[in-house]
């Protein structure tokens, strides 16, 4: 602001005295103290609201700054992934035209299998005889 030296400051109160006269110079100081205070409080708003503003324009561009690297950082993941899955995928399909069917399981004949009634355990197979012939 505007610097005001002490003997400028005296000369301007000399000027004021004889100008207004001694009845209205305190209640004309009084008038120019708050006029100054309103001065300094705008000016005051006005750079801290300039202030705010830079403030916000900052963070913004820091998360524009920080959305550019993820994306960057997102691309570049999804390039690796993709040089990762291409020999994957050709290494499948590799194994798949290269693998042969199992052979499939044999089939029971249907005159080997019996059916049975429910509820009814399946037969014994017959004894066979000892060597010794008897009982």
């Amino acid at each position: 602001m505007v610097e005001i030296s002490f003997g400028k400051l005296v000369l301007l109160a000399l000027v004021a005295l004889i100008v207004l006269g001694p009845e209205k110079l305190p209640g004309a100081a009084r008038t120019a103290g708050a006029l100054l205070r309103r001065v300094r409080s705008g000016w005051n708003s006005v750079r801290a609201e300039v202030e705010r503003e830079l403030e916000v324009e900052e963070i913004k561009r820091t998360a524009r700054e920080a959305a550019a690297r993820a994306e960057a950082a997102q691309n570049e993941f999804k390039d690796s992934v993709q040089q990762v899955r291409q020999p994957v995928d050709e290494a499948v399909s590799t194994l798949k035209s290269a693998a042969t069917p199992e052979p499939a399981a044999p089939e029971v004949a249907p005159e080997t299998q019996q059916e049975l009634p429910l509820g009814e355990p399946p037969a014994a197979p017959p004894a066979k005889e000892s060597a010794h012939g008897g009982h």
